[in-house]
């Protein structure tokens, strides 16, 4: 995530000159997240929220798209190994978007991109227990034992997981695997991945087909449509 100098967003926004906006932070009238700011040389990121004698800065328009993730994308704005990020499909538009939250490198499926910094802080926080759903393709076919395990909170890395919605698919007996709908409210480092190889049945492939209230209805790989007003303020509600 790209990160700017706090006097140098002031100034953009058009409240002062670079200088002034020095001046306004070392006087004590600026505050990033409600939090005083006095230092110079202090950053923020595109989702801080900026205020000058506690008035909020406009940055710039707050925008927020339902993008449908391919596979083989990174989940970042930028990637030192080149390869392609979710920020690169946006580049036609005139404002930068960051995702909320992320999805791995090789799972693809629903991700929400937005520059509206207060949001994606409220979505990602862990209280708010947004739901996500999964559909993954595994080795082997679960027992009733591992159901409940997941139903009930399965053990990662010595840390349980809160308890998962779990719904069978498919199941093929003949390539000895199953497509599985897991819903669940965390959104840990390969959460989904890791929760299925605790129960000992690795992720084959993955997909994130819900969040929230929304979903990937008529979208295709790579595709995006930008959020209404009422779906954004739908997602506000989830405190």
């Amino acid at each position: 995530m790209t990160l700017e100098r706090l006097q140098k967003v002031i100034a953009e926004a058009g409240i002062a000159s670079r200088r002034k906006a020095e001046k306004m932070i070392v006087a004590g009238r600026v505050r990033v997240d409600g939090k005083l700011v006095t230092k110079l040389g202090t950053k923020v990121d595109t989702f801080s929220t900026i205020t000058v004698d506690d008035e909020p800065i406009e940055r710039e328009s707050l925008h927020t798209y339902l993008f449908y993730k391919p596979r083989g994308v990174v989940s970042t704005a930028h990637d030192d190994k080149g390869r392609k990020t979710v920020v690169d499909y946006f580049d036609d538009l005139p404002y930068r978007l960051y995702p909320v939250g992320r999805l791995d490198y090789d799972t693809s499926g629903l991700l929400l991109m937005t520059n509206d910094g207060k949001l994606a802080n409220l979505l990602m926080h862990p209280k708010n227990e947004v739901p996500k759903v999964y559909v993954a393709k595994i080795e082997g076919i679960l027992e009733p034992d591992q159901i409940m395990t997941l139903k009930k909170g399965v053990k990662v890395d010595g840390r349980k997981c809160a308890p998962a919605k779990v719904k069978i698919l498919k199941t093929n007996q003949k390539k000895n695997n199953q497509i599985v709908q897991l819903t669940i409210h965390e959104g840990h480092y390969h959460e989904v991945k890791r929760m299925f190889k605790a129960v000992g049945h690795p992720v084959e492939k993955l997909s994130r087909e819900r969040y929230a209230f929304l979903d990937l209805h008529a979208l295709t790989y790579g595709q995006y449509r930008e959020l209404t007003r009422e779906e954004v303020d739908r997602l506000k509600q989830v405190d």
